[in-house]
């Protein structure tokens, strides 16, 4: 375990250290332009920002992953290929924080990691400029990749720019089905959803840009597994949310204030029957603003009532299943067993049954 909380720690001290630049790379030459005191001030505090989200401690799944799959293949320690995939990491949880922040102002969260979202203690124009200056910062670390030294750089690039545009696009129907006032969003459409959305950043790309680290090309079936562990992580983060005690940094039922298309909610939806349904869809489609907590608790009672939690549970756990056997089968005779075991034991908890 404390090995465990070590690589998460290191990875997040990488993550602080691209995003804080010594004050003079902000400043114009103070020969030419005059900076007083109050700028170098705020720009201080634009530092303490931009180190924010990257300082809440989070489990850092998706680098440990990524570590573990470049040392499976076969990665040595003090190579290029392990120097690969230590930076691909820290980016890879860099590009988690910056999407978060711009997440929590999409969605008008009011928590994250047990705490305000930024957005909420700054304003929406000063979150955002902060996590467009993460995304900067990502793209400068991964600038810093080595040039050569037994793996393809370009391909590592390449899968890193897929990951990304997968996730937006996985984004865009998330956000666009809410403010569409979409209520006939299906199971298929949630699970297309979430695949882009959370399975690629999560497990696809963490396993395969490991492989590429370490001089291997991925093997097809790391996809496949990673598509099903991906989206059985997703749906039991959405059951999580709407049970209490177990909202992981988020608030509780948040899901249901911002109107997220959830498995959950597309079970109830076609479980009700017709007057039952008018009433979810009225309760759902007001403004957050306009929720009331025992609303979002009747809709809450009503997927209690219909077993849509359950069923949800049962969907992710069906995946999690699917995804390790098709795992354990891409993993076996890679030349580090000790880290594809590690990979195995760190995935069989993202679909775990809510307590």
């Amino acid at each position: 375990m404390i090995a465990v909380v070590d690589e998460a720690k290191r990875i997040r001290d990488g993550v602080v250290a691209a995003v804080s630049m010594p004050l003079s790379e902000l400043l114009p030459p103070t020969d030419l332009v005059a900076v007083t005191g109050d700028v170098s001030g705020e720009l201080q505090r634009f530092q303490s920002l931009l180190a924010d989200y990257p300082n809440r401690p989070g489990k850092g799944i998706r680098g440990r992953l990524l570590l573990l799959s470049a040392k499976a293949h076969g990665a040595q320690p003090a190579t290029a290929g392990a120097a690969a995939a230590t930076t691909l990491a820290e980016a890879l949880e860099l590009f988690q924080n910056w999407v978060l922040v711009h997440d929590d102002i999409e969605d008008d969260s009011d928590e994250r990691r047990g705490a305000p979202a930024l957005h909420k203690v700054t304003g929406m124009p000063v979150a955002l400029n902060v996590g467009d200056a993460m995304h900067v910062a990502m793209w400068r670390l991964l600038h810093t990749l080595p040039a050569d030294g037994g793996y393809d750089r370009a391909a590592v690039l390449d899968e890193f720019s897929r990951m990304i545009m997968h996730t937006a696009a996985g984004q865009h129907l998330d956000l666009a089905w809410v403010t569409q006032r979409r209520f006939d969003v299906t199971e298929p459409d949630y699970l297309a959803m979430v695949s882009l959305k959370t399975a690629y950043y999560t497990v696809v790309s963490p396993l395969r840009l490991g492989a590429l680290a370490a001089g291997v090309s991925p093997a097809m079936e790391l996809e496949a597994a990673g598509l099903d562990l991906g989206v059985a992580f997703q749906i039991r983060d959405d059951v999580l949310n709407l049970t209490e005690g177990a909202e992981l940094g988020k608030e509780f039922a948040g899901d249901l204030y911002e109107g997220k298309r959830t498995l959950m909610l597309a079970h109830l939806l076609a479980a009700v029957n017709a007057e039952q349904r008018r009433r979810v869809v009225a309760l759902l489609d007001q403004p957050r603003s306009a929720k009331l907590e025992e609303q979002m608790l009747e809709v809450l009672s009503l997927m209690r009532q219909h077993g849509s939690l359950e069923y949800a549970q049962s969907v992710a756990e069906a995946r999690l299943r699917s995804g390790l056997q098709q795992l354990d089968g891409a993993l076996d005779g890679l030349p580090d067993s000790d880290s594809a075991a590690r990979i195995l034991e760190l995935v069989r908890g993202l679909a775990a049954r809510p307590n």
